[in-house]
């Protein structure tokens, strides 16, 4: 084992007494993983090593962290070696204040030993998250979210003690910065079976720590349609979602699956559908004849998680996709409802198309996650919906794209030398038109749009 690592590291890492390679990387090397980054405890002159290394791998030296906790990073094509001092503490003592025993393992570059006296090859071997003190979540909360992506990332369990101590910690994660908490957890979300290490969090309270909003899920009662309370249904439409993430051969053909860029952020889509209900209790009403309604819930769920976005420091792009999705999840049941009552036209779904673009199928997957997840497998409504949408992802991708992927009929440039147009408002309106009648298949040519984009206008006049 030890032999293992020094291969590895021999020929860039030089061998320095009092010097240890330390956390995450000495994990993943005795686990047979390539480190992303190499973390090195110096308890000499951290300077002077920083400067060995950046010489011997060509790499540039960058200062980072807060004063008197200075870190110094060498970067160096993929390669980059984090240099912190032990402040003249000893390797056991610096060992003894990280986070899990797993990460609490040390490589000493002058002997060629591992130094774990917390256990943490022992806890490797039996795949087990294990906090290294009853203190780790105190000094710092954000841990207890690490716990989940440690044992996500590496499909390891986390101990019940730890457990313990996260239900027993989980309200300090209100201190921790919502960057931090936005980092932690998304590395979960983009793990393929996120569903269960979410759950876990939900049952150990930490996820209600984080999301204070899904509290008022809980006991929030819904239709005659609904199984399940609001939050039973979300975590449902969760697991559901999740599943189609991971394999949509059900939904969408083979052909079509290879370029989905829309999906290309599914942890995204994975946030959205955990909070795309967080609207009904502040929208639940009773009519005269105690039928349990949630009109505008969509709107008022995408107003508070826009809050949270912004609370966690989202991108703006992440933001407004959670956004989207949230607002618009109840959209294609109204596209359905159109449909059933056979007042749906080629016309309409072009609009659909148009409207949604490229979130199209992202829209369409999300809403029958949601659908499942409502508990009445044998709902007909519910069944049919389903294989509603999995026509309308049919022809989002064999009508709709292949058309739109085609040049223009006509373009700005026709209206002003066809038609003696100057450029206004309009020319927008009569450019929809056109592109609506094409994907409705009710034009195909050149000339076709032209005498319609002349029809436009004289209404216009």
């Amino acid at each position: 084992m030890n032999q293992i690592i020094s291969n590895i590291i021999s020929n860039i890492i030089p061998k320095t007494e009092n010097a240890y390679i330390v956390g995450g990387c000495v994990r993943d090397l005795l686990l047979g993983l390539s480190p992303v980054d190499y973390d090195i405890a110096v308890s000499g002159d951290s300077k002077q090593f920083a400067k060995d290394i950046a010489s011997k791998i060509s790499g540039k030296i960058i200062h980072i962290g807060k004063p008197g906790q200075t870190i110094l990073r060498v970067v160096s094509g993929d390669k980059i070696f984090d240099i912190s001092s032990t402040n003249n503490a000893s390797i056991k003592d610096d060992l003894n204040k990280r986070d899990f025993t797993v990460n609490a393992i040390a490589y000493s570059l002058s002997s060629n030993k591992i130094i774990d006296p917390l256990g943490g090859v022992h806890d490797l071997e039996n795949k087990k998250i294990r906090m290294v003190s009853h203190r780790a979540f105190i000094k710092d909360p954000i841990r207890m979210i690490r716990a989940y992506r440690l044992s996500a990332s590496l499909g390891f369990k986390i101990d019940n003690k730890t457990v313990s101590a996260i239900k027993e910690n989980a309200d300090l994660i209100k201190n921790s910065a919502g960057e931090r908490i936005n980092a932690e957890f998304f590395k979960i979300l983009k793990s393929t079976k996120s569903f269960q290490y979410v759950s876990q969090m939900s049952e150990s309270g930490l996820l209600l720590k984080i999301f204070p909003e899904l509290q008022e899920l809980k006991g929030c009662a819904q239709n005659k349609y609904h199984a399940y309370d609001v939050f039973e249904h979300t975590m449902r439409a969760f697991d559901c979602l999740e599943k189609i993430l991971n394999d949509c051969s059900e939904y969408i053909e083979k052909t079509y699956r290879r370029n989905i860029k829309q999906l290309d952020k599914k942890y995204i889509l994975k946030f959205a559908v955990l909070l795309h209900d967080i609207g009904k209790p502040d929208a639940l009403t009773l009519d005269a004849q105690g039928n349990i309604h949630f009109y505008g819930h969509a709107q008022k769920g995408a107003n508070k998680a826009n809050r949270i976005s912004r609370r966690l420091k989202l991108s703006n792009a992440d933001r407004y996709y959670t956004n989207f999705i949230i607002s618009n999840h109840i959209r294609p049941l109204f596209l359905f409802i159109s449909y059933q009552k056979k007042i749906l036209t080629k016309k309409g779904m072009a609009r659909f198309f148009i409207k949604y673009g490229n979130n199209t199928p992202a829209l369409l997957l999300h809403t029958i996650a949601d659908i499942q997840g409502k508990g009445n497998k044998e709902n007909a409504r519910d069944a049919a919906f389903i294989e509603f949408a999995k026509n309308m992802l049919h022809d989002f991708f064999s009508d709709f794209m292949t058309i739109k992927t085609k040049p223009l009929l006509i373009t700005g440039h026709d209206l002003i030398n066809e038609l003696g147009l100057a450029p206004s408002p309009l020319f927008k309106k009569i450019l929809k038109i056109v592109q609506e009648e094409r994907l409705s298949n009710k034009i195909s040519t050149r000339q076709e749009a032209l005498m319609l984009a002349k029809e436009v206008l004289r209404d216009q006049l």
